[in-house]
């Protein structure tokens, strides 16, 4: 008997568009979300039908998808809506580097797409192993604080912080990085960053841009070792907070380059 696999989907998040879009299986997509950006034909090709939190549920039902794709719990109440509307819907939840490649080979093999699915896990499982060997050259690891938000101040998701270590560095806040929600990852006191003295600060504001200059004058931070050194950077949120191919790509690549920076200016 002949599978049958999904052949009208929409993707509520970047993730499974690009890697459907890298599995050649992007004619499978009918609409995405209004925040896509890779890869860029797909904003051109393809109706956008939703943010992150919200979603045009009449518009996405009217696409007569036979699988709407999304991500954890902050798309589970748009998820609830489409199911009891009697749609057929899939929330991953994928959080380190490793649910990212997992992610990618469930996707494949859902529309059919096994052996294309392996095939980009091996791509970019070399990618991330020639990080890691290039990161065992380093002869000393930097403390890194990723800042996804300064409003308060939160640090870095797990697959960042997965990152940050494939990169070569030590993230300063790897005991909140397991935390899935961000509001267990918020750093309530300011001390905490001063006290773990980081060598490289980060900066990812989801959605609006970083302001290194805001970040080194606060109060007491004068001391801290990346602001001493100006090693303060940004990463775009769209390179390295989407859990899909492309933080693993572009954002670990960036996030090396920093730290390869550092030590050719502060350690060589």
């Amino acid at each position: 008997m002949q599978a049958h696999y999904p052949q009208r989907i929409v993707c509520l998040t970047e993730e499974p568009t690009e890697t459907l879009y890298l599995l050649g299986e992007q004619h499978r997509i009918v609409g995405i979300s209004g925040f896509t950006v890779r890869p860029p034909q797909a904003r051109k090709e393809k109706p956008r039908v939703s943010a992150f939190t919200s979603a045009n549920t009449e518009k996405i039902l009217a696409l007569k998808p036979d699988l709407v794709i999304g991500f954890s719990d902050l798309q589970a109440d748009i998820a609830a809506e489409l199911v009891r509307a009697g749609q057929s819907v899939l929330l991953f939840n994928h959080r380190s580097v490793e649910e990212i490649l997992s992610m990618i080979l469930t996707l494949a093999g859902m529309v059919g797409a096994q052996q294309k699915g392996e095939q980009l896990v091996a791509q970019l499982q070399t990618g991330i192993d020639d990080v890691l060997a290039s990161a065992r050259t380093l002869q000393r690891r930097p403390n890194v604080y990723f800042e996804e938000w300064d409003d308060p101040m939160i640090s870095g998701i797990r697959w960042v912080s997965d990152l940050v270590t494939i990169a070569g560095g030590d993230d300063c806040f790897a005991e909140l990085g397991v935390q899935p929600l961000g509001k267990d990852r918020i750093i309530a006191d300011a001390q905490t960053v001063i006290d773990r003295n980081p060598d490289i600060i980060i900066g990812s504001w989801c959605g609006k841009k970083f302001r290194a200059d805001k970040v080194s004058a606060r109060e007491g931070w004068q001391s801290v070792n990346a602001v001493a050194n100006n090693q303060l950077y940004e990463i775009k949120s769209v390179n390295i907070l989407q859990p899909g191919p492309a933080a693993l790509t572009d954002g670990l690549k960036q996030m090396h380059d920093i730290i390869l920076n550092w030590h050719k200016t502060t350690v060589q």
